[in-house]
């Protein structure tokens, strides 16, 4: 079953909103990852894809519990498609209406400082909530903004977490659950993920550089991304856009290192076309995963190229925002939307040229008039454990 996607809201390190993020995108613009604005324990300063305090809309009007940078965060998307998801909500009624999100940190960074507190003053601060680091914490915000009563609920999936939720949407769209799903992901910056990727050994020492020679490790950045989801067949909120495929699989191989031969990969994208009904050959472009470690690119551009894509244009936007983690799914399905419905570019591929020969060959796309018309685009979403989620977007008919 399709479902369509409405406009999106986002936010990221490359813009406050789509259109911003959009234009930054084609352009390859690589100026929102800089320097975090703290260190990591050992003292090592590591780039990181942040978004500016004074983009953050006030969300004081909420529940002390509900007050994180991670809400920010999903309240400034929020806003972008506020006037038409109220106006679905007030035809539908709040309780056909579900949220479903997908985040990792959710609010730990306010966890994080709670225990700063502690270790200065002896006790953890009036102002904390266990609540706040909860994983459903981002998806109970949203309803509360909205007065949404149906299904709320999170998903936490690592790096896979909001490109999964899009299969549960369409789930609860296909079983009649409700009638409208708004889906998408958030990730705030903490120090938890960035002390945790350094101490894996994964962190990029500037600027991650997927698919170069000279790769070091990832960026990590922020990132909020919100849909409307509804049925196609219902046209309730009218959409360019539609979700036409979607798998998820799992190669179990290691805890933090994806299967060499892109196993799991591979039967996820696989599964997301034939979902779909297309082959590799008929995508107009793929969203890759493309995290700038040595393993994660090197298996993925063995799957692609396995797959008969080897030639479609390509990029990994992780170069441009960050590696957003449990909202990556949601912000890269953003730049597939925008490709689609735009239909005048792709978001360039940022990295510095230097060809890997180890790497099995792919386009990597530099930017340039669009050929033909985008009709259908990938995006890939590979976590730890092995979780793998591929999707399939298509423009409307």
């Amino acid at each position: 079953m399709k479902i369509t996607l409405s406009e999106p809201g986002a936010i990221c390190a490359l813009g406050h909103n789509c259109e911003s993020l959009w234009q930054a995108a084609l352009a390859g613009d690589q100026a929102g990852l800089k320097p975090a604005a703290f260190n990591t324990n050992d003292g090592t300063s590591l780039f990181a894809g942040s978004v500016a305090d004074n983009k953050l809309p006030d969300i004081g009007s909420l529940p002390a519990a509900m007050r994180t940078r991670n809400n920010q965060l999903v309240a400034a998307a929020l806003q972008q498609i506020e006037e038409p998801l109220l106006a679905l909500i007030d035809r539908l009624g709040s309780d056909r209406v579900a949220v479903v999100l997908g985040t990792s940190t959710s609010g730990i960074a306010s966890g994080e400082s709670a225990l700063a507190h502690d270790e200065s003053e002896g006790g953890l601060p009036d102002t904390f909530y266990y609540a706040m680091q909860e994983m459903l914490a981002p998806a109970e915000c949203v309803a509360a903004l909205t007065g949404i009563t149906g299904p709320v609920y999170s998903i936490s999936t690592a790096c896979s977490s909001s490109a999964r939720v899009f299969m549960s949407a369409r789930s609860l769209l296909r079983l009649g659950v409700v009638d409208a799903v708004v889906v998408g992901g958030v990730d705030s910056l903490c120090r938890l993920t960035l002390n945790g990727f350094k101490a894996l050994e994964s962190t990029s020492e500037g600027r991650c550089n997927p698919f170069s020679a000279n790769r070091d490790g990832i960026t990590i950045g922020e990132a909020a991304g919100l849909f409307i989801a509804t049925r196609e067949e219902d046209n309730l909120q009218p959409s360019e856009v539609t979700l036409t495929g979607a798998c998820a699989t799992s190669d179990a191989h290691h805890m933090s290192a994806p299967h060499p031969q892109g196993r799991g990969a591979l039967a996820a994208i696989q599964g997301a076309l034939t979902d779909a009904g297309i082959t590799a050959q008929q995508l107009g472009y793929i969203n890759l995963h493309g995290t700038a470690t040595p393993l994660n690119d090197l298996m993925e551009a063995y799957a692609v190229n396995a797959l008969g894509a080897g030639n479609v244009p390509a990029s990994s936007t992780k170069a441009l925002t960050g590696h957003t983690l449990g909202g990556a799914g949601a912000i890269e399905a953003v730049f597939c939307w925008l490709a689609l419905a735009k239909q005048d570019g792709l978001p360039k591929h940022a990295w510095d040229g230097v060809k890997d020969s180890d790497l099995a060959d792919i386009h990597l796309y530099q930017g340039g008039s669009l050929q033909y018309p985008i009709e259908h685009c990938l995006s890939n979403s590979f976590a730890f454990g092995g979780n793998n989620v591929s999707l399939v977007f298509s423009r409307g008919k």
